[in-house]
């Protein structure tokens, strides 16, 4: 087995090529294959499209005014100063555009709790939007926000999210009467009974702090109105599903009267390019004066008055175990911190559901799940839809249970795994994983990582007086998300789809073009339709335009979140080149005088089924179908042009009476195995060695999946070391720029080592998983089990709190000095 890609000597990342490693069925042309990925060729050559390099004629720009308070009255604004600055064209606040618009969506059942684009009569975080002054350019509404003056008189606020669930706490929407926002409450087989069974139970507490993906380019949007045909045009960085359908509403325009681009490149996203606040304002802005308006966001008002933050969770995770380490349930609390509007982020306390038992064999499960209000600017999805998290706060509670039992942390992995011949496996919650092969993968990671060796320098350094520890995390990856989390958290809602939809065209000259309605923010979405296309039609990926509608004449899309692209726009392409085929089938059966069903689609050619030297080829085929009427069906309309919508797979479905649900189609798996190393004076944690085993079924291309499980990896990283938006006592926000948010840089991030497994998933067209979020699923949990392996070294507790800052390791090893001193 080789590990280095020799064709890239000087990349930091390396990747285990093991034969058979890459799910190739026989059959497969395209697929898995390396492969030119399209998008790279523009983004390369600095040729991409931004919202920033939109300018149409006119355009104006917006500065925003914003609250320096947590909670507060707004008593007055006066905006006088501001508009007698030369260049500032209108100043707008929240009761004018109150006035004229519908509050945006929640998608929880509190109608007392309003979220608008500008604060109206209090303001509930420190950087909300309070104003807008519009102006000639950035710089001089800039100007005019710095003289707008608000008067405001404070009010309690509430930081703390376990303060904020209390009776007692100052309420952020008094009007709601309690913080609290949701709480749902489950339990799923004979908990009492699994528990008496064990006889034994650890629990822990763990703390995943905000942070976000904090891409490259902040949120910006451009909205300019045609007065004559009564449409907004709408061009955004955004990632959002239903964002043309939710700024007609709050705008109170029809949904046809707003199109939104999908033609513009997304400079980073993974779940937090929402922007709705963005583009109702901007899109309210442009109609009222008429002209187009751009709204950027700079950095600190991205930082922290973008409603764009991560889960802010607490978890408490009590597990239990036989003598022998066999798990036999768990019951997991979770805390949820919404910030100021709930919006869509409580209804990823959901997806915990759907892997609630990880990938053990675990038979009964309890969960509870609390969302709170506190005074913090919003969250929203931040890649994994909060299922990393929970796979964190699993996977501390199985090394506690390794530390009480004093057992390998890996055996007691691979004795509590599902087993390959166990799939589909239904644990408890309702949810079917429909494939998978947990031990393999774990053995793959040992090979790659040459555990023993591993164990062996680890030790090593141990004995030079150094810390250092190994950490492992063996995590889901749930994929192919549908629209049932938002019936779980609020059961009014009977919403059971989640479709996304292709078109294919077949031109006079017979070049094939896919028409997607998605942006594009990073997941290589064109690559991947192509080579889905070709793959479907025998056709070269790089024969195949891949063109990407707007949303008035493109078709149903949720956009690219929960890993869901190649799963269900993945079947969307399969129906399209079904019902292409059965087409071509129909002109080439007629042009051999044959029935239909004795003609077979093959590469390109319409054939005799079972005698390859009859066929009809891919020119005369589209000839017929574009200009030749005398030849074609008789019933049968000119042209080679369909549509497919896809559902999700497995969906369609309510929760059931007892809420058991299936959640996710699809299940990705991933091992991690980590070797970190601390200074003992600085309390630095450098992660010298890292490896991946990792499996999401049949591979579209092997390097996008590279990719997505490196950058993920850094993600998480930043995650477990780095990433905190912290608050101050007094509500202040205390990262607002990158020199108080800190990102792991490429000295940072170790050399990755990573190999390829395959279990093709029963339910997709050609076997293939999610990937989008892959790596981030399980790095958070490795790293800092590799800390905790390395404290434990010395004596010292564990550490349950993410990020792990040098001050943590500093006081846990200060902690355990002084109980070794104490016990002498």
């Amino acid at each position: 087995m080789t590990t280095i890609d020799e064709q890239a000597p000087d990349m930091t990342v390396t990747h285990e090529s093991v034969a058979s490693g890459v799910h190739h069925e026989p059959g497969h042309r395209y697929l898995s294959q390396p492969g030119r990925i399209r998008e790279d060729r523009r983004f390369v050559t600095g040729s991409g499209c931004y919202v920033a390099d939109i300018m149409p004629p006119g355009t104006l720009h917006v500065g925003l005014v914003t609250s320096p308070h947590p909670h507060a009255r707004i008593v007055s604004i006066d905006t006088e100063e501001a508009l007698k600055i030369p260049g500032v064209v209108a100043v707008v606040t929240g009761a004018e555009l109150a006035a004229e618009t519908n509050p945006l969506r929640q998608y929880l059942d509190v109608p007392e709790v309003q979220w608008r684009p500008l604060a109206v009569e209090s303001t509930r975080y420190a950087g909300e939007w309070i104003a807008a002054v519009v102006a000639d350019s950035r710089a001089i509404a800039e100007d005019g926000a710095e003289v707008v003056v608000v008067d405001y008189e404070p009010l309690p606020f509430v930081m703390d999210p376990e303060h904020a669930a209390q009776d007692e706490a100052p309420l952020v929407h008094p009007s709601h009467g309690t913080n609290v926002m949701a709480q749902r409450r489950f339990v799923w087989g004979d908990v009492d009974a699994d528990r008496a069974r064990a006889g034994r139970s650890t629990t822990v507490t763990t703390r995943w702090n905000r942070n976000s993906t904090v891409p490259l380019e902040t949120f910006g949007v451009v909205a300019q109105w045609d007065q004559h045909r009564d449409v907004l045009d709408v061009w955004a960085s955004i990632q959002m599903p239903q964002f043309p359908d939710q700024v007609a509403e709050a705008l109170r325009i029809p949904s046809n009267s707003v199109r939104v681009h999908f033609d513009v490149d997304v400079g980073g996203s993974y779940g937090v390019k929402r922007g709705i606040k963005h583009g109702v304002l901007a899109g309210f802005l442009a109609r009222r004066l008429g002209v187009p308006v751009k709204l950027i966001e700079d950095r600190s008002e991205n930082m922290h008055g973008g409603d764009f933050h991560g889960p802010d969770r607490l978890f408490e995770v009590e597990l239990w175990y036989t003598a022998d380490g066999e798990f036999t349930t768990i019951r997991i609390d979770v805390l949820d911190d919404e910030g100021a509007y709930p919006g869509r982020s409580p209804l990823q306390l959901a997806k915990p559901i759907g892997a609630i038992v990880g990938p053990y064999r675990i038979p009964s499960a309890a969960y509870n799940a609390t969302a709170v209000t506190t005074n913090k600017t919003g969250q929203v999805a931040v890649r994994g839809f909060g299922q990393s998290p929970t796979n964190y706060a699993i996977e501390a509670a199985v090394d506690a249970v390794a530390r009480d039992l004093g057992v390998d942390r890996l055996e007691l992995r691979r004795r509590n795994f599902i087993g390959p011949d166990e799939f589909p496996y239904r644990i408890p919650s309702g949810t079917e994983y429909d494939s998978g092969d947990y031990p393999g993968v774990l053995d793959k990671a040992i090979e790659i990582s040459d555990l023993t060796s591993l164990l062996a320098e680890r030790d090593d350094l141990r004995a030079q007086g150094r810390l250092a520890g190994i950490g492992f995390a063996a995590c889901l990856e749930p994929g192919g998300g549908n629209a049932i989390f938002e019936n779980i958290m609020n059961p009014r809602n009977d919403k059971t789809t989640f479709p996304e939809a292709c078109r294919l065209r077949v031109d006079g000259s017979g070049r094939v073009t896919a028409i997607i309605s998605i942006s594009s923010a990073g997941q290589a979405h064109e690559t991947m339709i192509a080579t889905l296309v070709g793959e479907e039609l025998g056709i070269a990926p790089d024969d195949i335009a891949v063109i990407r509608a707007d949303s008035l004449t493109g078709f149903p899309s949720q956009s690219p979140v929960g890993s869901r692209m190649t799963i269900v726009l993945g079947r969307a392409v399969h129906g399209a080149a079904t019902e292409l085929k059965t087409k071509l089938c129909a002109i080439g059966a007629g042009m051999l005088d044959l029935p239909a069903d004795q003609v077979e689609y093959r590469d390109g050619a319409v054939v005799v089924a079972g005698d390859a030297t009859r066929f009809i080829g891919w020119d005369d085929l589209v000839a017929v179908a574009h200009r030749k009427q005398h030849l074609m069906p008789a019933d049968m309309q000119p042209g080679l042009e369909v549509v497919h919508v896809a559902h999700t797979p497995r969906s369609g479905t309510l929760t059931a009476p007892d809420g058991t649900v299936q959640l996710y189609p699809c299940y990705s798996f991933e091992v991690h195995v980590v070797l970190a190393e601390i200074d003992p004076g600085t309390a630095k944690v450098d992660l010298t060695k890292y490896y991946i085993a990792h499996d999401c079924g049949t591979v579209i291309n092997p390097d996008v999946v590279r990719g997505m499980v490196y950058g993920g990896t850094a993600h998480g990283i930043g995650v477990a070391l780095y990433e905190q938006f912290a608050f101050s006592d007094a509500g202040q926000p205390l990262t607002q720029s990158f020199i108080d948010y800190l990102l792991p840089s490429a000295h940072e991030v170790p050399q990755i080592v990573d190999a390829e497994h395959c279990t093709p998933s029963p339910f997709t067209t050609h076997g293939q998983k999610g990937v989008g979020e892959a790596g981030y699923m399980g790095a958070p949990a490795a790293v800092a089990g590799a800390v905790n392996d390395a404290l434990s070294g010395l004596g010292a507790g564990p550490i349950h709190s993410l990020p792990i800052k040098p001050s943590d390791i500093w006081a846990a090893l200060r902690g355990a000095e002084r109980d070794r001193e104490g016990a002498l």
